[in-house]
């Protein structure tokens, strides 16, 4: 199978975060990056695909100034076979403006399968991946942690709360890809001498206009101390008339 993954270069989630001078993004300085943590199921999810079906092709794609090439780089020592770089100055907060540059870049490929993490660490949004499906024309499966493609057609499990929802679905198609899947392999030494050799190209990104923009980002507050009032059943009274009165949760 031709499978293309969408991925995305993002902060380490364990990373502690200052809002940059500018109010409108973080601080980047001495930040970690990484390839997104579903992203990377993603690029998982592909590998294990054409391993089992016997071979294919994985193509990585990323949008973004030139530092997301480091993450191709990492895809490709995965396993990937080739890279695409889609060079913009910044990444757009508008979800569609991105997909629009993607889509661009994926239609009249011969893509069986094209996919995306469920969501990104930095957003949460969850726009991307759905707004491309839309923009191809292709059937779209979110979140999903079981995948299983054989002979033109895909089979998904998608997590619900409380219970599971399996789905069918025919191929060419988008899938978001949640944990579960697979963990991510590590690259080995061979892996990352190989991605070294292997083609990553860069074109401009066709991006669409970005409609939604930051005006203004800022930490949440720092919570009050927390207060001990007494123990064992004698301070059950004093504790209730103070979640009544105070923090007004009963």
């Amino acid at each position: 199978m031709k499978i293309a993954v969408c991925i995305k270069r993002t902060p380490d989630s364990e990373s502690r975060f200052k809002v940059a001078s500018s109010a409108t993004g973080i601080d980047e300085t001495g930040l970690k990056f990484d390839v997104d943590d579903f992203a990377g199921y993603a690029v998982e999810a592909a590998l294990q695909a054409n391993e089992k079906g016997g071979g294919g092709e994985t193509v990585v794609i990323a949008l973004g100034p030139d530092n997301v090439q480091e993450v191709l780089r990492k895809a490709m020592s995965m396993g990937a076979d080739r890279a695409i770089h889609l060079k913009a100055d910044s990444l757009p907060s508008d979800g569609l403006a991105v997909a629009k540059a993607l889509s661009a870049e994926l239609k009249d490929q011969g893509f069986d399968l094209i996919l995306f993490g469920k969501q990104a660490f930095d957003t949460s949004a969850g726009v991307v991946g759905t707004a491309t499906a839309e923009l191809l024309g292709l059937p779209c499966v979110t979140a999903v942690s079981k995948l299983d493609v054989s002979a033109g057609q895909g089979t998904a499990r998608r997590d619900l709360e409380g219970a599971g929802e399996m789905v069918s679905f025919p191929l060419p198609a988008v899938v978001t890809i949640d944990e579960g899947v697979a963990r991510p392999r590590y690259p080995s030494l061979k892996g990352i001498m190989a991605a070294k050799k292997k083609p990553l190209e860069s074109k401009p990104a066709q991006l669409g206009d970005a409609r939604v923009t930051v005006q203004k980002m800022e930490l949440p507050p720092e919570r009050a101390a927390g207060r001990i009032i007494g123990e064992g059943a004698a301070a059950v009274p004093e504790l209730i008339r103070l979640l009544q009165t105070e923090a007004k949760v009963l």
